[in-house]
């Protein structure tokens, strides 16, 4: 059984690699069959608009979408 576990995103895309990293930990959780939230806020939430490039990701908005598909629940 796997265990949940809690993101909480609040910088801008463009300012910091926490988005990268972001992605690469829910990436990761979620392969191992873990539950993954991601409560984005304040600034973070600009990762979800289309086409934003953040540090170390050309399409934030995509990666994601993509983690989305694979289960990952997002609040913003």
């Amino acid at each position: 059984m796997g265990k949940a576990i809690t993101l909480f995103l609040s910088t801008s895309p463009y300012s910091y690699e926490n988005t990268l990293t972001t992605v690469k930990i829910a990436e990761s959780a979620l392969n191992k069959g873990h539950t993954v939230n991601l409560i984005a806020s304040a600034d973070g939430v600009y990762c979800f608009l289309k086409k934003q490039k953040a540090k170390g990701i050309t399409n934030a908005e995509e990666e994601f979408s993509s983690l989305i598909q694979k289960g990952l629940r997002v609040y913003l």
